[in-house]
């Protein structure tokens, strides 16, 4: 069997082509386009990994994409509702992308990309947590997941045994250790998506002096789990993640190319 893999329409568009488990190609769009964590579809590497695969576009079997599209935009839906009225900018920024090609990629891939086979829509952490234990070598292994969010969940955990995995709990939007992460990185100056790494590699300069004012905005719960405060955030509700709370607290946000401090 031939699948054809996708990711796109948030960051880090790319493709991948996969033969009876076997891995034949795999690119980001990015290197093709040359914008930095391109998010369109990813046209020019699906072309790529085809060509370089040599399979032919009626030879795809399947193809797998790494979320739920529909579920995903329920809840955007129910998240600009909540915040209403404060959520309208984002909101029209926003709804003309969800009702363009994000909910109709099988219809899109026959009219665009003349590729009729199936779509399987793969849970987006379910897909996290495949790409690490099929490639773990491990035939058991424990699984946990976490990043931004994907339909709902923000963070998994599961087992991964005789080559099937179950997830057997999750913690759900908005407590997100992904977005409390980009939140600060925003904070500092950096972008929401892409400067989570500079934050992280410049972590290990800085100081712990925010320790006590941090505790208030994420708490660790007695059982492994964790909760944000949703005070100091404004996902859906301005241009930036964080609230004029979260700026109360830490100080003033960092501008970008402002000089940057051990504190």
């Amino acid at each position: 069997m031939i699948v054809l893999g996708i990711s796109c329409h948030y960051h880090d568009s790319a493709a991948c082509v996969v033969r009876d488990g076997r891995l034949l190609a795999a690119a980001e769009e990015e290197r093709f386009t040359r914008r930095k964590h391109e998010d369109a579809f990813p046209r020019e590497a699906l072309n790529f990994c085809l060509q370089k695969a040599g399979v032919l576009f009626h030879q795809v079997d399947r193809v797998a994409f790494y979320e739920k599209p529909y579920l995903k935009f329920a809840r955007s839906l129910f998240d600009h509702l909540e915040e209403f009225p404060l959520s309208l900018p984002h909101f029209l920024r926003v709804m003309p992308e969800w009702l363009g090609e994000r909910l109709v990629l099988p219809e899109y891939l026959r009219e665009e990309v003349m590729i009729e086979a199936p779509v399987s829509f793969v849970p987006h952490h379910l897909s996290h947590a495949a790409f690490s234990y099929f490639l773990s070598g491990y035939e058991n292994a424990a699984l946990l997941t976490l990043d931004g969010v994907g339909e709902w969940s923000t963070a998994t955990r599961g087992i991964g045994r005789g080559g099937k995995i179950t997830l057997d709990d999750e913690i759900r939007y908005p407590h997100s250790l992904g977005l409390f992460y980009s939140a600060i990185a925003e904070h500092l100056g950096f972008s929401a998506v892409g400067g989570e790494g500079k934050l992280m590699g410049l972590a290990a300069y800085g100081k712990p002096a925010l320790v006590t004012e941090l505790r208030k905005v994420l708490q660790a719960g007695s059982d492994g789990g964790f909760a944000l405060d949703p005070a100091f955030f404004a996902f859906r509700r301005g241009r930036r993640m964080g609230s004029p709370r979260l700026a109360a607290l830490l100080g003033a946000p960092r501008q970008k190319g402002e000089p940057l401090s051990r504190q």
